[in-house]
């Protein structure tokens, strides 16, 4: 099972969040994804668990405090699909009617 941890500190290393969910049962993976332009994780992680252990690290960990921070834990949704959601390129000022200068 795949589990989204929010509200991380941005001095939390993987190695960090590994530790603590390893006391719940034997971590597959750890991820923190890293912010393109700073370098930074960007606040949130996900951890790859068995599912009963998953099922215990969540009950155990949600509201706990992890480095100075008050997490989120919670069984990871899919990632919405945004293909869709501004149409077809934009509007834009195509041929005719603008100003030219």
């Amino acid at each position: 099972m795949k589990i989204y941890v929010g509200n991380l500190s941005y001095n939390t290393s993987e190695a960090c969040l590994n530790q603590a969910f390893e006391a719940h049962g034997p971590v597959q993976s750890a991820n923190l994804p890293m912010d393109r332009d700073t370098g930074r994780p960007r606040g949130f992680g996900f951890i790859e668990m068995g599912d009963d252990d998953a099922r215990k690290a969540i009950e155990a960990l949600n509201g706990t405090e992890l480095d100075g921070r008050q997490i989120t834990v919670n069984e990871a949704r899919p990632r919405e699909n945004r293909s869709g959601s501004f149409g077809g390129g934009g509007g834009g000022n195509r041929g005719g009617g603008g100003r030219r200068w």
